[in-house]
Order: C-alpha cells, then sequence, then structure tokens
C-alpha cells in the first residue's frame, strides 16, 4: 500500500478539491479530502493507494443523455450498463461524455470527478451497490485527490438517485 498524504488544511490542495472541501463542509460532510502520491484515476489504483476492496471506490462517469451530461457514480466492482440504466430512468440513450464534455460539465478532468463542485448540478445516480460499503472512497476534484463518505451521503450530496447500474444486479 503506498503511503499517503492528508491535507491538514484545505490550503494544501489543488485549487479545484479546495471548491470540493468547501461544499462538502458546507454540506456538514465530515469527510477530509486527502491528496495522495500517485494518481487515483481508476477505481483500481484508487483501491491499491488506499488499501480498500475495488467496489468501495465510488467511480464518477459522465454520459450525455441527448445533450444533457448525467453523472454516474459506480461501485469500481462492475461496469455500468448504459442501455439498461436509459430504460430504467426512461431517459434517451447514455453516451459516454468526451474529455472535453466532462470538463466542460464538471470543471473538473477525468480521472478526478468529484460528486459535487461543478458550475451546475448534474443529474446524478448512485449505485445501490455502494451501499454494501459502509465507507466508500469518492474523487476529490483532481485524479489524486479522494475523499471517504457512505452512499447515502452521496445520494444526499448529491440529490442523486439509488439504483443498480450493473447488468447483473
Amino acid at each position: 500500500m503506498q503511503s499517503e498524504t492528508t491535507a491538514s488544511s484545505e490550503s494544501m490542495l489543488p485549487e479545484r478539491s479546495k471548491e470540493v472541501a468547501r461544499r462538502l463542509r458546507a454540506m456538514g460532510v465530515p469527510g477530509e479530502i486527502r491528496e495522495m502520491p500517485g494518481s487515483t484515476r481508476t477505481a483500481a489504483d484508487a483501491a491499491a493507494a488506499l488499501g480498500c476492496e475495488t467496489g468501495a471506490i465510488a467511480g464518477s462517469l459522465v454520459f450525455l443523455s441527448g445533450e444533457e451530461p448525467v453523472l454516474v457514480l459506480t461501485s469500481g466492482r462492475h461496469r455500468v450498463d448504459t442501455e439498461a440504466l436509459a430504460l430504467r430512468l426512461g431517459w434517451q440513450p447514455l453516451v459516454r461524455a468526451k474529455p472535453e464534455q466532462v470538463r466542460r460539465a464538471t470543471g473538473q478532468a477525468i480521472g478526478g470527478v468529484a460528486p459535487l463542485g461543478h458550475p451546475e448540478a448534474l443529474p446524478t445516480v448512485v449505485d445501490s451497490a455502494l451501499a454494501d460499503y459502509e465507507r466508500v472512497w469518492a474523487a476529490g476534484g483532481t485524479p489524486r485527490t479522494l475523499f471517504p463518505t457512505s452512499h447515502d451521503e452521496l445520494v444526499r450530496m448529491t440529490d442523486g438517485r439509488s439504483l443498480p447500474v450493473a447488468s447483473e444486479e
């Protein structure tokens, strides 16, 4: 397991993570953003750095439903079944957003998209499989920052909907 550097103050964080930290604090979310020494861009990288199960990593994926960006927070243990999810929600087909579309919608880079801190709130789906873990980890606004949270906090902070997002569920 890699060692981690816990940001002892908000001033040590990258600018995008500072905004996420301010929003978390304003919502009463107790988790502190941690900057890791290496990339946590993928669920496997994040789980290895934290010493936790890959399924406890809340991967942030941005899709387009028509022209509207939507955020799906999925357990790192599986892939999103976009066709089934779009049908379940009554949305237009979900198409993976390109890096520039992700940045435009969230103000953050792929691999570091936090559940909040975007220019405008995005419709959000939180993978119900994340409820299997007492603690989950979500991106903190950059590919090297994470914070601890829970499934229920993710639903609350995003005003999201908890649904299964993988076809096997």
